[in-house]
């Protein structure tokens, strides 16, 4: 059986043309998982550090946040419960963190693991499972929702 230059030729431009799809799409993915990522680590930090200022750029004006205990708050009622707390961070971590991008959504789960330090000095640890949903607004990722549950 001879095989000419054109049979050789139509499945190695296939190949070609999937393999250059397939590296651009991920590209874009990439690009969105790492702005979402940049996004939960400043989040992460400016709530260690008490700083409403800080997380109010990174929330939807949307956002609905629910706490461990079951109460939801709105943005301006979370912004108001970070300015006016009667506690601080004395270690916060997200540990293990996935993200998974779909469409103008992205899905992100982690374990939230700090301590927390009242003004009585009384000391909490928190163990948490977090997740949280981000979603592209124009060219930024903000925080639309948030769940957390005790483990």
């Amino acid at each position: 059986m001879k095989i000419n230059r054109r049979q050789l030729a139509l499945p190695v431009l296939a190949l070609g043309l999937g393999v250059g799809l397939m590296s651009v799409v991920p590209a874009f993915a990439g690009a969105d998982e790492d702005a979402i990522a940049k996004n939960v680590e400043a989040f992460r930090a400016a709530q260690a550090a008490g700083d409403a200022e800080g997380i109010a750029p990174l929330c939807a004006e949307e956002l609905s946040y629910s706490h461990s205990s079951g109460s939801v708050d709105d943005k301006a009622a979370l912004l108001a419960g970070v300015k006016n707390a009667k506690y601080k961070w004395t270690s916060l971590e997200y540990k293990n963190p996935t993200i998974r991008v779909v469409g103008p959504a992205a899905i992100v789960r982690f374990n939230f693991v700090g301590e927390q330090e009242f003004t009585d000095g009384k000391k909490t640890p928190q163990n948490l499972h977090v997740l949280m949903n981000w979603q592209k607004q124009g060219s930024d990722w903000k925080l639309l929702s948030r769940s957390a549950t005790k483990l």
